[in-house]
């Protein structure tokens, strides 16, 4: 069972196919297992690592509680333990704040984030104000109608039930992964590290609005934008075709030199 420590916490991750490298890191409900649909997608012309953060799926547990801050070391360990370069990491929801920390922290290792649904934890007022619009509008609506849409869980109640029994494999909790937007990174923070950076949205996301994303993606500039028709916040579930074509074309765009970004 492939395990990297992270800072004496075991992480438990698996690494699937070859070619340049995608690691993915999941939101609040999921896991390693959660990227069923990208792994046998997508190995067979890249390398797919994917990653449970502690207190998610088999990674260590025990711990009597949770510190976000530590979810970007644990990515970090993971990198460092299967020596990757010129990765992409790709976050779901919150854990692109994760992501985009680990990118910051080790950007020789890292060549791009892809913060799918989610700004990242990128500290901006005018960004920071738009988002927590789009959350006040978010829950006013129950947790499942925020992540897939009604037309999806009509047609597909096996996937919607077993996208709900994903997060009863995990111990940690939303709450646990609040405070990784804890002193975020600046646009200048990004800049200067040279790590490239690309925002995939979905049209009918519930949580974070397409407009907010937009934004974000002006106010980087040199940033990639990619916004998927017709798809909600967990699109790597409900629409995994266009989501899994999404990231590997920005794979594929993404790997010239950070010197020619």
């Amino acid at each position: 069972m492939p395990l990297a420590d992270s800072d004496g916490t075991s992480i438990y991750y698996e690494r699937h196919g070859s070619g340049p490298a995608i690691l993915f890191v999941h939101g609040s409900g999921g896991h390693h297992a959660a990227w069923w649909q990208q792994v046998a997608a997508l190995r067979e012309e890249f390398t797919v690592v994917t990653v449970d953060l502690r207190g998610f799926g088999k990674s260590d547990s025990s711990m009597t509680e949770f510190d976000g801050q530590d979810f970007p070391g644990d990515v970090v360990a993971v990198l460092d333990q299967e020596d990757l370069t010129d990765v992409m990491l790709v976050g779901q929801s919150i854990g692109s704040v994760a992501a985009l920390r680990a990118g910051l922290l080790r950007p020789e290792r890292v060549g791009s984030v892809v913060l799918g649904h989610s700004l990242g934890g990128i500290s901006h007022s005018e960004l920071t104000e738009l988002a927590a619009a789009d959350r006040a509008e978010a829950v006013k609506l129950p947790v499942i109608d925020r992540l897939l849409t009604k037309r999806f869980q009509q047609e597909r109640a096996d996937l919607t039930f077993l996208f709900q029994q994903m997060g009863t494999f995990n111990v940690a909790r939303m709450q646990d992964l609040r405070n990784l937007d804890t002193d975020g990174p600046s646009l200048g923070d990004i800049r200067n590290s040279g790590v490239r950076v690309a925002f995939l949205a979905g049209e009918k996301d519930a949580v974070l609005s397409v407009k907010t994303v937009t934004r974000a993606h002006e106010l980087l500039p040199g940033s990639h934008l990619e916004i998927v028709p017709g798809a909600p916040h967990s699109m790597y579930w409900e629409t995994p075709a266009e989501y899994n074509a999404a990231v590997a074309h920005l794979r594929r765009t993404l790997t010239a030199p950070k010197e020619a970004a």
